[in-house]
């Protein structure tokens, strides 16, 4: 599992790993309180991509790329897409 150690690689990686196979691409968050740790995951079950962050700042530049990621998987050129390869 690659763990990123900057944030701009693992944006790239995770656009492309979705928009590979949008169908498939899983997005998890995580906090551990105890560690102060942020994590992000992106999967689809093949490769898994992974930042994980202790820094406040970065919490809004995941943020971001999260409701990026959701209103694509929203979009209705998404869903119609989807719908021809079904």
């Amino acid at each position: 599992m690659p763990h990123f150690q900057t944030w701009e690689e693992f944006t790239r990686a995770a656009e492309k790993l979705y928009l590979a196979d949008p169908m498939k691409v899983r997005v998890v968050l995580k906090y551990r309180h105890c560690d102060g740790n942020l994590c992000i995951k992106v999967t689809d079950d093949v490769a898994c991509l992974l930042y994980r962050t202790d820094q406040a700042q970065d919490v809004k530049k995941i943020e971001k790329f999260h409701s990026q990621l959701m209103r694509l998987m929203v979009a209705k050129e998404s869903r119609s897409a989807a719908m021809e390869t079904d």
